[in-house]
């Protein structure tokens, strides 16, 4: 049987090819998200021929690469068995659905998994909050103009990392108690500790906002695929009206600037959680990327 592992830096050199191999826009399909969130989903993973095999706590992921198909699955489906479970694929996205029922035709049956869909959006209409659908974030940021008329935007640095971890560290802080995603508040610090010291090895790219000489919010995230950038984490003063939107414009800026050939961002799913889906919506994502959780037929 094939032996599985918690992943680590060092699997990117041959974890990541595969994943962008699939050539899938999904949040999951991201060697950043994969090695951040091992801990807190009890990832782990291996390689058949080419293609990757990850394991979460309630499943299995679709097994991103090229090749043949078959072996990967009948793989998971060894290891599901010698834990005398049933093979479950979760976060199948639409095309690995219609790839599913194609090879394996009658083999899975699908469940619509709505917490995990992902949001993405034209980069362009982040960068620039054009139309009427986004004339509210515009006042929130002429408000933010108005009371920082000095505010800066920064890249993310090494310089920089340290301001960065205390404002992560307040937010976090300020959030203790909040029963709102309270399971997935410190695995969430620890994720982004983690990729604030590891942003090099990891790839991955952030900005920050300054205002009166103190940062109040930062982004960071890093390629799923070439044309597809993925936010893996925002974080901000809830109480700064505007804090949040111009982190999210200006991250957007950042990289159209610096990746001419980006055209999505994926800010990623909403766990279930009300506001957080309500955030989201706000922007009026261009592509809800379903994702289903595929049974097999005993």
């Amino acid at each position: 049987m094939i032996e599985f592992k918690t992943p680590q830096l060092s699997d990117r050199e041959w974890a990541a090819p595969l994943m962008a191999a699939e050539g899938c826009m999904a949040s999951h399909c991201n060697f950043a998200n994969l090695y951040l969130w091992s801990r807190a989903f009890c990832q782990k993973i291996t390689r058949c021929g080419d293609r990757l095999l990850l394991e979460f706590c309630k499943g299995f992921a679709y097994p991103a690469g090229t090749g043949p198909l078959a072996p990967a699955l009948e793989a998971l489906k060894a290891r599901a068995a010698a834990q005398g479970l049933p093979l479950i694929l979760v976060g199948v996205t639409p095309c690995q659905r219609e790839k599913l029922e194609a090879e394996f035709p009658g083999r899975f049956v699908f469940e619509e998994d709505r917490d995990s869909w992902d949001y993405v959006y034209d980069i362009n209409r982040l960068a620039d909050l054009g139309g009427k659908k986004l004339h509210a974030k515009r006042n929130h940021i002429h408000r933010f103009d108005d009371r920082f008329p000095d505010w800066m935007f920064e890249p993310i640095t090494r310089e920089n990392v340290a301001e960065c971890l205390a404002l992560e560290n307040e937010w976090a802080a300020a959030r203790h108690g909040d029963e709102e995603g309270a399971d997935t508040l410190h695995e969430e610090t620890v994720a982004v500790i983690e990729a604030l010291y590891q942003m090099e090895a990891l790839q991955m790219e952030g900005g920050l906002i300054r205002a009166e000489g103190k940062p109040i919010a930062f982004s960071l995230g890093s390629f799923t695929t070439p044309e597809c950038f993925d936010v893996h984490f925002e974080k901000a003063y809830g109480d700064i009206q505007g804090a949040y939107t111009v982190i999210n414009r200006e991250m957007a800026r950042m990289i159209r600037a610096n990746h001419p050939e980006v055209k999505w961002l994926n800010r990623e799913d909403d766990l279930g959680l009300e506001g957080l889906r309500k955030a989201k919506l706000s922007y009026y994502p261009d592509i809800l990327l379903e994702k289903f959780v595929a049974r097999e037929v005993n």
